[in-house]
């Protein structure tokens, strides 16, 4: 009897230790486990309305507000931008120091003349971004943001020249360090906007 559970307890060790050896491992946490950074934003290199390239720099020192979207958007772009813009007037001058950003997803349509055009019928402080195909693709991959050409059809069902951009509705509220700190859905109100920058604001 003894000799039995003797040789059970080694056959019991021995399927444990092939188990631990030879079983896959768990992957390591990710990094937003271990730091609690949300792996939104970073490096870029665009061009703003008057031609002049700029970077992520211009995110730092200052909450920022980042959209992407692009100026031929029928309806969430704008409707987006006009509630960015009624968020920041209730602030009054709590909200001047945050910087609101719009990042096309259209850099072929959309150049610097037409960008800084469309953000002025919006708020005087927007900045609108382009840049080459490279340069945009590259931001758009730093804040995890969807976007591709749906190529319009004709009466009979083929494509046509004419397209619009499906992509990533959503507003980005950067930290004056730069990193991710919220971000608001489509279809957000001006209200909840202002609500949520007003308790960042008072955040020490």
């Amino acid at each position: 009897m003894i000799q039995r559970l003797l040789i059970g307890a080694i056959i019991l060790l021995g399927t444990t230790v092939v188990l631990f050896l030879y079983l896959p491992k768990a992957p390591p946490p990710a990094q937003q486990a271990t730091t609690g950074e949300v792996a939104i934003g970073g490096p870029f290199e665009l061009v703003n309305s008057n031609g002049e390239t700029v970077t992520e720099e211009i995110l730092k020192g200052h909450h920022s507000l980042v959209f992407f979207g692009f100026t031929y958007c029928p309806d969430i772009c704008p409707m987006t931008m006009q509630t960015i813009a009624a968020a920041l007037d209730q602030l009054g001058p709590a909200g001047e120091s945050i910087l609101p950003v719009l990042i096309t997803v259209d850099p072929e349509r959309d150049t610097p003349e037409v960008m800084g055009e469309y953000v002025a019928n919006f708020h005087p402080r927007l900045i609108g971004l382009t840049g080459s195909i490279e340069q945009v693709n590259a931001a758009a991959v730093a804040y995890k943001v969807y976007a591709r050409k749906n190529h319009m059809e004709d009466s009979d069902g083929n494509p046509t020249e004419d397209y619009l951009m499906d992509h990533t509705g959503l507003t980005y509220l950067m930290g004056p360090d730069g990193k991710y700190v919220d971000h608001f859905g489509n279809g957000v109100s001006a209200d909840e906007i202002a609500t949520r920058l007003k308790e960042v604001l008072a955040s020490p």
